[in-house]
């Protein structure tokens, strides 16, 4: 049986209960929000595995929520067809986004592709110590601002130590320019969409120093991915 906790944020009841009624025969637990604030009161109560966001919703809309879910799983569902809406999603932290209308079949395959791949990047990226987080054979000790691969250890910035965090706590999985920025915004607030990028490039020059292997890949179009090998 799932143990797996799916949000769906729909102001549409009769959506929002088929999509309740489905999921729970596939054993998910679900709960429902009916606009974006009340979407942020429950994630301050629990944190889902996943959500189902509308875009149209009351006050808060989708596009502005989608910023606040700091890297929990998101499939969009819209009704919005256009390539640049989905490229603007995916940028902002979305992992997937379907059209309406939409084959429930289809979208039970989505969301079992996406937990079981987040269930296999668990094993791959996990958190030590407090401020230390291993992938593979790489270790990112973000208070000590290095990272270590086998013997080998070189030193980071702290704008650099913020940014590989968040690739790393999400390894073989596409993130947004815009989702990088906000997530390290407080303790790395000089850092912009202009200087991310030569951030990114100083990163990948460390760490093939000692690994010889470009772990960090560029995503044409969305932003970046990291990868343990």
């Amino acid at each position: 049986m799932s143990s797996y906790k799916i949000m769906i944020v729909e102001d549409d009841v009769n959506i929002g209960d088929m999509l309740e009624e489905v999921l729970k025969l596939e054993s998910y637990e679900v709960t429902r929000a009916y606009s974006g604030t009340e979407a942020l009161m429950l994630l301050e109560k629990g944190r889902p595995d996943l959500i189902l966001l509308d875009l149209m919703l009351p006050g808060l809309s989708g596009e502005e929520l989608i910023t606040k879910f700091n890297g929990i799983l998101t499939i969009v569902l819209s009704a919005k067809s256009d390539i640049d809406s989905k490229i603007s999603l995916l940028k902002k932290g979305a992992c997937d986004y379907v059209t309406k209308p939409f084959e429930l079949s289809e979208l039970l395959a989505r969301i079992e592709a996406h937990l079981r791949l987040m269930k296999e990047n668990s094993y791959q990226s996990q958190p030590l110590d407090e401020g230390v987080i291993k992938a593979g054979e790489i270790m990112l000790d973000t208070n000590l601002m290095s990272v270590t691969i086998g013997d080998s250890e070189v030193s980071l910035t702290r704008t650099e130590s913020a940014i590989l965090n968040i690739l790393m706590l999400n390894p073989n999985r596409p993130i947004g320019r815009s989702t990088i920025l906000d997530r390290i915004s407080e303790s790395t607030p000089d850092c912009t969409e202009r200087s991310l990028k030569q951030h990114i490039c100083n990163i990948r020059k460390k760490l093939q120093q000692i690994d010889n292997i470009d772990h960090i890949e560029a995503i044409y179009g969305i932003g970046f991915q990291f990868h343990e090998s």
